[in-house]
Order: C-alpha cells, then sequence, then structure tokens
C-alpha cells in the first residue's frame, strides 16, 4: 500500500523554485570541496519522530493524522516499514536510525519482543536489498517502560540491569543483520533525580561495565560499527552522567572507553547543557570524538527538548564549520531527531519539516565551506594570538620556558608595554551575515 500518493518525488530545483516540495538549496549531487552534498551530510531520517510521533506532549494528546492510525500492534508496525521506505525514496534519504521499540511492539516478555523485532528487521532487509537508504544507527530504548524508572545500565536493581545488556545484545546482533553504521548509547534514565538515595559510583562503574561487554559482543559477532555516546544534561533524570561532551569524555577515560567512542552530539542538548551547539562540536572535534550529529534546535523560550527540525542558518553554518574541520563525519550522518510541531499534524508537513532541514544545512555546508575557503576563521585566531608565534610566546606553546624565565620577562612591564587588541566580535558577526547573504 503507498501512503504517499499525492507526494511527488523531492528534487533539486534551485532557491528560486516555488515548489514546496523541492530542495531549493540542497543539491544531492553538488560538489562542495570535492565531495557531493550528499556524501558529507548524510542525512537520516528518525522513525521514532517521523512514523510514530504522534504529536503529543506533557499537556495534551496527540494530534497527528496518519494514514496507518486505523491500524494496531504488528499490523501497525508493518505498515510503518511500507510508509517509511515510501517516505525515503521520495524525499530521498541516504540512511535512517530507530530505537527498538520505535520499529516493534514490546511483548509480554523480551523473548515475545526480539520475535516482534525480527519480523520487522525481516520486512526492512527485504526492502533494503532494492534501496539505497541504509541505516546510520540503531539503539536500544531503555527509557520509556516503567521497569526503566530508575534507569537501566545505571539501575538499582540487577534484574533491570540483566534486561538492558539482554536489549543492547539484541540490538548489537540487528545492527549486523542491517549493516547500521554506528550503534548509539543515548542514557535516558542513566543519571539520578536526588543523591540522598544514589550510589553514584556503583552506578558508573556498572554502566562502564555494560559498554566494555557491547564491545566485546560486537567483536564476537563481528559487528564493526562506530559506538556512540549522545549527551545530554538532565531530563527526565535531575542529572544525567553523560551531561555533555566534556563529562562524558572524561568518563570514557576514567574507565577505559576513549578508543572505542565518539560521540553523537544533538544541538537541543547542547542547548540544554548551557553551551552553543557549535561549542559542544568543537569540544569533540578537539578531542578526536565527534562522530555524528542530531540535526534539531530547541526554543530557547522554553525550558525542555523541544526537538525542532534546524533552520536557523546562522547555527547550521557555524556546525557545518566544525564538521568540515573535523573532516567530516566519518561513518556518522546528520540526523534529524527533529518532530514537526504539534499544530503540524498533517501527512504533508513531515515533507516540508525535512525539506526545509536539509536546506538549512545545505546553506550552513555552503558558508561554511567559503568560509574555510577564506581561511576566515583561521586568519582571525592567526592574528589574535600572534604574540604566542615569537619570542616568549614560542617558548611557553612549545614548553620550553620556567616561571622564573617569565617572572623575568614580565617583572619590569608596565602597562603601556602591553598591547591588548580589540576581540572585534561585532565585526565578525557583521562578516558572517554577508557570507550569509552571499551563498
Amino acid at each position: 500500500m503507498a501512503y504517499f500518493n499525492e507526494i511527488p518525488k523531492v528534487k533539486y530545483e534551485g532557491r528560486h523554485s516555488d515548489n514546496p516540495y523541492a530542495f531549493k538549496f540542497y543539491n544531492p549531487e553538488e560538489k562542495i570541496g570535492g565531495k557531493s552534498m550528499e556524501e558529507i551530510l548524510r542525512f537520516g531520517v528518525a522513525y521514532w519522530h517521523t512514523f510514530t510521533g504522534d504529536g503529543g506532549d506533557p499537556f495534551g494528546a496527540g494530534t497527528a493524522i496518519r494514514p496507518w492510525d486505523h491500524l494496531k500492534g504488528m499490523d501497525l508496525a508493518k505498515a510503518r516499514v511500507d510508509a517509511a521506505f515510501e517516505f525515503f525514496n521520495k524525499i530521498d534519504a541516504p540512511f535512517f536510525c530507530f530505537h527498538d521499540v520505535d520499529i516493534a511492539p514490546e511483548g509480554d516478555t523480551l523473548r515475545e519482543s526480539n520475535q516482534n523485532v525480527d519480523t520487522i528487521v525481516d520486512m526492512m532487509e527485504d526492502y533494503m536489498k532494492d534501496s539505497k537508504t541504509k541505516l546510520l544507527w540503531n539503539t536500544a530504548n531503555m527509557f520509556t517502560n516503567p521497569r526503566w524508572t530508575h534507569g537501566a545500565g545505571t539501575s538499582s536493581n540487577a534484574d533491570v540491569y540483566a534486561y538492558a545488556a539482554a536489549k543492547v545484545k539484541k540490538g548489537l546482533e540487528v545492527g549486523k543483520r542491517l549493516g547500521s553504521e554506528n550503534y548509539v548509547f543515548w542514557g535516558g534514565r542513566e543519571g539520578y533525580e536526588s543523591l540522598l538515595n544514589t550510589d553514584t559510583k556503583l552506578e558508573q562503574d556498572n554502566l562502564a561495565k555494560l559498554y566494555h561487554m557491547a564491545i566485546d559482543y560486537s567483536k564476537e559477532i563481528g559487528f564493526d560499527a562506530q559506538f556512540l555516546i549522545e549527551p545530554k544534561p538532565k531530563e527526565p533524570t535531575t542529572h544525567q552522567y553523560d551531561f555533555d561532551v566534556a563529562t562524558a569524555t572524561a568518563f570514557l577515560q576514567k574507565y577505559d572507553l576513549a578508543d572505542h567512542f565518539k560521540f553523537n552530539i544533538e544541538a537541543n542538548h547542547a542547548t540544554l547543557a548551557g553551551h552553543s551547539f557549535e561549542h559542544e562540536l568543537r569540544v569533540a572535534r578537539e578531542n578526536n570524538m565527534l562522530g555524528s550529529v542530531d540535526a534539531n534546535q530547541g526554543d530557547l523560550l522554553l525550558g525542555w527538548d523541544t526537538d525542532e527540525f534546524p533552520t536557523d542558518l546562522y547555527s547550521a553554518s557555524l556546525a557545518m564549520y566544525e564538521i568540515l574541520k573535523n573532516g567530516g563525519l566519518g561513518r556518522g550522518g546528520l540526523n534529524f531527531d527533529a518532530k514537526v510541531r504539534r499544530g503540524s499534524f498533517e501527512t504533508e508537513d513531515l515533507f516540508h519539516a525535512h525539506i526545509a532541514g536539509m536546506d538549512a544545512f545545505a546553506i550552513g555546508l555552503r558558508v561554511a565551506q567559503k568560509m574555510i575557503d577564506d581561511n576566515f576563521f583561521e586568519g582571525i585566531a592567526d592574528d589574535r594570538y600572534k604574540t604566542f608565534k615569537s619570542d616568549i610566546g614560542q617558548k611557553i606553546v612549545s614548553g620550553k620556558t620556567s616561571l622564573a624565565e617569565l617572572e623575568n620577562h614580565a617583572i619590569d612591564l608596565k602597562d603601556d608595554d602591553i598591547e591588548i587588541r580589540s576581540g572585534q566580535v561585532e565585526k565578525i558577526k557583521a562578516k558572517m551575515n554577508q557570507y550569509l547573504l552571499n551563498i
């Protein structure tokens, strides 16, 4: 059955097109810096928001109208697979991603749940034989069901921990079957609500053990995927152990996991942590830990994870700058962990949202590449830090000085001897606007 008969296949028509079902800036075949846009951006569709989300929020029931709504159970799950691959084809998506419970309903036991997953994975395998769309990443949902009330890999209950480990085992097997490029660990409830009843050391020790078991099992079955951790500071817990990139990096280093993981950075999670999107990308990049991206944005007027489709061109440009300086995303991609607004409840809105997000990052890619070609930010940094290029500055950078030598250098300096120059942030931002307006 076809679910999007009235929607044409989305193609690139250029910035002056009035066709709402056409890309204005995303041209998959256009070469930027020697690679095609499709190769660089590696867009992925989020199964959970696009095909299972119903538009509900903490204050109201779902509003989404979908042509598969009348179905239930496994019939509904199978219909979503049909709809998903029709959507992938029409939007020309190179990748998709999912949690296990997105694709198949849970049974009364884990055995039944796994059987449901296997049925749907069989369908996906058949579709993928003739589809260009590949699996960017998969993962296990270990935050929705009440059994995860006190966490999964950090649960206070050993039975729940075992259940979580079994879910990860199955997820790795599914990833191998479908040729997943990555496997993601998002610690939805891996944190605490109160320190008053929490053994934080035990919980983090146990979480690290789960990660090591996952590494060992992936090697055992020959699943050669990149492991990713997705930082988030809070929500639903008060404090999550993967608070931000810096915190999660320290965790990985402490538990001898840094060589096995990279980060899946989400824009909205960055802002919840009090950082900009590009800050988290920069910290991951500079530690050689930038693996993949959840491309969305949050509403800074709201205090929760709103998962909006990305349309902020300024943010997209700075994000793409970090990604290009990283040499791309390797096996990762730009996954739209984003949902249409509650008021955008018609099926066609799914297409409009993805077109907007893909065009936004295509603009960001063009702007970022032009800034790199012009040595824009590099020139600013070179000039700002030029005193570290010679004399005492060069000795500091090379580690060939001492406190005594630095004291000798500074002891007779007067304020007039030290040139403090303007940071010129406003000038830089104005120039960035020029780049944005001349794409």
